[in-house]
């Protein structure tokens, strides 16, 4: 059975899908030795694949750890403006990984990483119904109401975004910390959506990711999920 060249990459660690569709369109891979040009192109899986003259890795087992990002850091294995990523900066002695999902610059917290690109992929998608949940420290003055109001969802320049659950943790004068729970994680969601409320976000941590907790990991540190609990927790996903 056929299946695409960009799932085949990705499955074997080297990238997510959407990244080895990048490396299609770059022209950086070949199929028995012949250049592959676009995305749409299928394998049966006996073919020679190579990505800028080198073997894909063989397959390893699912691996997945949870790393607490500071800020200050770009998710992304090269950034076309010279700053620091996060792969710049994990301990050393991890394979090759690749994140789940990304925390802008001035984000923080919880940020989980696997050498499987199909994992990756297949746990950013919102249809598993797995919550991201943050700690969010606002300046302004809050409207409740407003606040209550995006559980049912709300459009912003034409961008519609989905539930969000907003809790108040704390508030003193104009400064607060609440507590936020969403499930789609757009591109900075939280921000845009605090932003439209007349909120300033000064701090942005997020603390979980379904299952999966920050905890008292400190800013910097790696921590491997046991295999065990990977089995419990992701079900038949573990197996891809």
């Amino acid at each position: 059975m056929s299946e695409r060249l960009a799932k085949v990459i990705a499955r074997s660690g080297v990238c997510s899908r959407r990244e080895a569709e990048e490396l299609i369109k770059q022209q950086r891979v070949t199929v028995n030795g012949e250049t592959v040009e676009t995305p749409a192109f299928n394998v049966e899986g006996t073919e020679k694949i190579l990505i800028d003259g080198e073997k894909l890795p063989q397959k390893d087992k699912v691996r997945l750890w949870v790393y607490h990002k500071p800020t200050g850091l770009v998710t992304t294995h090269r950034d076309e403006k010279g700053r620091n990523t996060v792969f710049d900066n994990l301990p050393k002695g991890l394979p090759r990984v690749i994140s789940i999902g990304r925390l802008d610059l001035n984000s923080e917290g919880l940020l989980l990483l696997t050498n499987s690109g199909e994992l990756s992929r297949s746990l950013e998608l919102p249809s598993n119904g797995w919550s991201r949940r943050y700690r969010v420290k606002v300046h302004g003055r809050l409207d409740k109401d407003k606040l209550a109001g995006l559980e049912k969802g709300i459009e912003i320049e034409g961008v519609t975004y989905g539930s969000i659950k907003v809790e108040i943790d704390s508030e003193q004068g104009t400064n607060a910390w609440l507590s936020v729970t969403l499930q789609e994680g757009k591109n900075r969601e939280i921000r845009k959506v605090m932003k439209f409320l007349g909120l300033e976000v000064a701090r942005l941590i997020r603390v979980s990711y379904g299952p999966f907790q920050l905890g008292s990991l400190k800013k910097g540190e790696v921590k491997e999920v046991p295999q065990k609990v990977l089995k419990e927790q992701l079900g038949s996903k573990f197996s891809k």
